[in-house]
């Protein structure tokens, strides 16, 4: 039997002196580079769970602005087949705070956004970087 997962993840730009910055973590357990997120608690919407993701993960305190789309990929946990479906929002940092889960990241860093998909580790990560890129230049 197929395991399903739900996560809602944040593309946090960051405008400072009139450059765009974009958020990009490194996660702790696979050292993977991608954006925060993690999975919607019960009754949590999706914008709700960017939100608290990229708190928890990063202490960035952002707000969403647009939905920019949704990866859908599968992956093996305990011996489980699981299909993991996150989706992702273009969000706008608001202030820094402190992180109430750091264990889950190691490193966090603010990139170009012509930097961004060369960090990234993973194909459906680039794609919907792709998809917020294509929204930062009408929401500028």
């Amino acid at each position: 039997m197929i395991k399903r997962i739900f996560s809602a993840g944040g593309i946090v730009i960051k405008n400072v002196d009139g450059d765009l910055f974009v958020l990009v973590t490194q996660h702790s357990k696979h050292k993977g580079w991608d954006f925060p997120k993690g999975h919607l608690e019960l009754g949590e919407t999706s914008e709700k769970a960017a939100v608290r993701e990229v708190f928890e993960e990063t202490g960035v305190v952002a707000e969403v602005v647009e939905k920019v789309g949704e990866s859908k990929y599968f992956y093996f946990e305990d011996k489980q087949r699981v299909f993991k479906t996150v989706v992702y929002f273009l969000m706008r940092f608001v202030s820094p705070g402190e992180s109430t889960t750091p264990e889950e990241v190691s490193e966090i860093v603010w990139l170009a956004p012509e930097k961004v998909e060369e960090k990234l580790t993973f194909k459906d990560t680039k794609e919907v970087w792709r998809m917020a890129k294509g929204k930062l230049e009408v929401n500028d």
